[in-house]
């Protein structure tokens, strides 16, 4: 454990941030589920509102540095090319 003042500080501050960092992460997955789900069930209406979603989750976790910029991108551009096969087909 800590000892130093600033040591324990960090430490606090840590404990938070991983706390608020879950929550973000854990509700993009949970969104990005919701719209693999629709994909599965090839519900083309439920599937563009639930991208719409999950595109949001997933760049607001992008900007807030809980998940990499590239890998949100990627993330999307897998997600979008998921849309659009159920959307043709």
């Amino acid at each position: 454990m800590a000892t130093h003042k600033s040591a324990i500080k960090r430490h606090r501050q840590s404990l938070k941030r991983k706390v608020r960092n879950g929550h973000i992460r854990v509700g993009m997955r949970t969104l990005v589920k919701r719209f693999r789900t629709a994909i599965d069930a090839k519900d083309a209406g439920a599937a563009t509102e639930n991208f719409a979603a999950a595109e949001r989750a997933i760049r607001k976790a992008a900007t807030k540095g809980i998940i990499p910029k590239q890998r949100a991108s990627r993330q999307i551009s897998r997600l979008a090319k998921a849309l659009n096969a159920v959307a043709a087909g």
